[in-house]
């Protein structure tokens, strides 16, 4: 069954089923962020009734499609990664088995939340020029959202996608490209989704106003992204101002494979040592 609803998604099990028959894998890892772990069972079922492979789930959090299941397990013929869209920009030769990604589409409708969005956006957006942004879990709805807010009078903007994302109007915890490509060109942007992790970001990096659609609770909210996007820039700015007397700076590498910056930790490291401090690279998994 293409797009089988489980749990308020659309998810293409046919999909996984597919590539599991196709390499005759022995066993599959599933990989699950945490919104969808209480369906794994549900899921892993239905695979091995479809399939002759033996289903293994990934207990541990999975944060992203940079997040790879990169464990040597014997015998491993495929990694399923759910909720998630892919990196473009990863090698496919990342993780110790080949990988592949299955979004989790929303089957909410979103047009009601937008449309309550409309006077939050008038209120607190210089003009009428609205940039969209969403998660992987609505962005197959972008379309639909700029169709409505044309209907309300405003010109709705989508940035393109990124050698980091898939898809137009797509954002992710670490990258807002789709974002930042259109900032300029915008009064402000409609993020849809749950939340304030995403909007938070978006509105540090772009320094404009960021008005949020929940479709889970039909809430729209504005202030409250704008009173956390000022206390972080606080607690930022006393960090660096506290940063000016540490004398040995300890920069952290993520292990993860869409992590992995090797060359920007090294010019950092550098760039202190030139000022006389002391650097250590540390490298991390969580």
């Amino acid at each position: 069954m293409i797009g089988m609803k489980i749990g308020g998604y659309k998810i293409n099990l046919d999909l996984a089923i597919e590539e599991i028959s196709k390499k005759k894998c022995k066993y599959v890892v599933l990989q699950f962020p945490e919104g969808l772990k209480q369906h794994a069972l549900k899921i892993a079922g239905y695979l091995e009734k479809n399939t002759e492979a033996s289903i293994i789930i990934s207990a541990d959090p999975c944060f992203g499609a940079c997040d790879v299941f990169d464990h040597i397990i014997e015998d491993v013929d495929l990694v399923v990664q759910f909720g998630h869209t892919p990196m473009p920009s990863l090698e496919k030769n990342t993780c110790s088995a080949p990988t592949i990604c299955i979004n989790a589409q929303s089957t909410l409708n979103v047009s009601e939340v937008v449309k309550k969005a409309a006077g939050t956006l008038r209120n607190n957006l210089s003009g009428i020029a609205v940039g969209i942004v969403t998660t992987a879990q609505h962005v197959h709805e972008t379309k639909t959202i700029c169709e409505v807010l044309k209907e309300l009078g405003f010109k709705p903007k989508v940035g393109k996608a990124s050698r980091r994302i898939v898809y137009d109007g797509q954002v992710l915890g670490c990258n807002f490209s789709t974002g930042t490509s259109i900032a300029e060109k915008v009064d402000g942007f409609l993020f849809v989704g749950s939340g304030s992790f995403h909007p938070l970001g978006l509105a540090l990096v772009t320094g404009k106003p960021v008005v949020v659609a929940d479709p889970y609770t039909n809430e729209v909210r504005f202030e409250e992204i704008k009173e956390l996007k000022d206390k972080i820039l606080r607690q930022r700015y006393s960090a660096i101002v506290r940063a000016k007397d540490a004398q040995v700076f300890g920069i952290l590498i993520g292990l993860k494979a869409g992590q992995q910056r090797l060359g920007l930790a090294d010019s950092l490291r550098k760039l202190l040592v030139s000022q006389g401090k002391k650097a250590v690279i540390f490298v991390v998994n969580d």
